[in-house]
């Protein structure tokens, strides 16, 4: 059967769960991944509240939705990136604290120790989410790198997330990086110096978004195979260029929207990736987890774009055979 569609609430959170859950059960959807910011799931109030799980669940339920991961992005990243005023505007104010970097580099370690737990007791097995990256701004290798400091930069990451790797692995529940620019992994080979780093332990995985691939030049459904057995969930999300001599792929200093930008996000089925490629390769590793839909456009209102993107999914999924196309003809020869 094809695998179940849920919509990741991140880019949701100024609307309440109430409202949002009531509109993606309309609209269709199997299921929510639950971002944790806004209202949608609070990990402090989960701890603290034995009945805040089950208040979630019911409104899931009433909806006719289910829940298999929650996305933990934001308090991720500031674990290992070098932290300025910018985290201020992403983080829970207790986290960011006084922005001094070690305080919330070990605030931000012990929340997502503490998602752990609370995904354990929503009921769910898998959290979502970013590592941040102490390295990323030495990317274009000028002035020259002391490659030294990189390969610290990695050591630095095992050193930050082992020890939430360890609560993961008492709780349960595993942990899919969503594989990024800005993260300590963001391609083929910072992935394989990443999951080394780490000893390539099993509690750590990747939350495959082919839309930071497409600009890259990489191919997702490589990557997948690559990976097989590190794919733990999967964001169905897009990203079309538009390099014509005068756009940067670099991006230009421009937000998400701009005109001038070398490439954008869009919703699903409207940009360069090769759907069809990527779930054939998911089909071949054997991934029957949810298709988390995460969008973001800037061009079109959202929930015809959350219900635009449901449709192309539910068009473009499909199972795997199970048998040779040829059985037939062989029996018949038989």
């Amino acid at each position: 059967m094809a695998r179940p569609v849920t919509l990741f609430t991140g880019q949701w959170a100024d609307l309440p769960i109430e409202d949002l859950a009531g509109k993606a059960g309309g609209w269709g959807f199997d299921g929510l991944e639950l971002a944790c910011w806004g209202d949608h799931f609070e990990v402090d109030k989960a701890l603290a509240d034995e009945g805040y799980c089950r208040s979630r669940q019911e409104i899931l339920e009433r909806n006719h939705l289910n829940v298999w991961a929650i996305g933990a992005h934001l308090v991720g990243q500031a674990v290992c990136d070098r932290i300025d005023e910018r985290h201020r505007a992403i983080l829970p104010p207790e986290i960011y604290g006084d922005g001094d970097p070690e305080g919330v580099h070990h605030r931000a370690a012990e929340r997502m120790k503490d998602t752990a737990r609370a995904a354990a007791q929503l009921g769910v097995q898998q959290v979502n989410g970013f590592t941040g990256s102490s390295i990323w701004h030495l990317i274009y290798s000028f002035p020259p790198n002391d490659f030294d400091e990189v390969e610290r930069g990695y050591q630095e990451f095992a050193e930050r997330w082992g020890p939430i790797i360890d609560v993961f692995d008492r709780e349960g529940v595993k942990f899919g990086l969503e594989v990024h620019p800005t993260e300590i992994a963001y391609d083929f080979v910072t992935t394989r110096k990443t999951l080394a780093a780490i000893d390539n332990r099993e509690g750590f995985g990747i939350n495959l978004d082919p839309s930071h691939f497409a600009h890259q030049f990489l191919d997702t459904a490589q990557f997948a195979l690559e990976f097989a057995d590190r794919i733990y969930h999967m964001h169905v999300k897009d990203s079309k260029k538009r390099l014509d001599g005068r756009r940067s792929i670099l991006g230009s200093h421009l937000n998400f929207g701009d005109e001038q930008r070398g490439w954008d996000f869009v919703s699903p089925g409207h940009g360069d990736v090769d759907f069809e490629e990527l779930f054939r390769a998911l089909n071949r590793i054997g991934y029957q987890g949810p298709l988390s839909i995460e969008w973001e456009d800037s061009g079109m209102d959202r929930e015809y774009g959350a219900q635009d993107a449901l449709a192309f999914v539910r068009r473009t999924d499909f199972a795997p055979s199970e048998l040779a196309f040829d059985a037939a003809m062989q029996k018949a020869g038989a």
